[in-house]
């Protein structure tokens, strides 16, 4: 009668490992496939932010509006219509006078303006003084 050797259980943690290994690969690969193609299903654009329908909601919408705002112009009389044509004018000109005070607060300040820079101006003061580094 043939002698049975007893099962060696590093054999049987190996099998199961290497069971494991295969069926976790084949899950991934799975799951790589779907989102892959979930991915081409959903029409990422390439920019990634909008999709041709959000684009077409949007163009819509914007039509829309603009449809709105040409009826509003009908409602309202001709010398009406002029005067918030000025109005408007004058926001937007405004506007525009106000950027361009803000660029040049943000611009640094020319040698001939007048304007002194801070830190020659504190060396000039005698505020400050430079320690030299051994």
């Amino acid at each position: 009668m043939p002698q049975h050797e007893p099962a060696d259980p590093l054999h049987d943690l190996r099998d199961r490992l290497r069971e494991t290994h295969e069926a976790a690969q084949r899950l991934a690969g799975h799951a790589e496939d779907a989102s892959a193609a979930g991915r081409t299903q959903a029409g990422v654009p390439p920019a990634g932010w909008a999709t041709a329908q959000e684009r077409a909601t949007l163009r819509d919408e914007l039509e829309e509006v603009a449809a709105l705002l040409r009826a509003l112009r009908q409602l309202v009389p001709p010398d009406l219509q002029a005067q918030l044509t000025e109005v408007l004018r004058q926001v937007l000109l405004l506007l525009r006078a106000v950027l361009d005070w803000w660029v040049q607060r943000l611009e640094p300040p020319t040698p001939g303006d007048g304007a002194v820079p801070i830190r020659a101006a504190r060396r000039d003061e005698g505020g400050g003084q430079d320690i030299p580094i051994a």
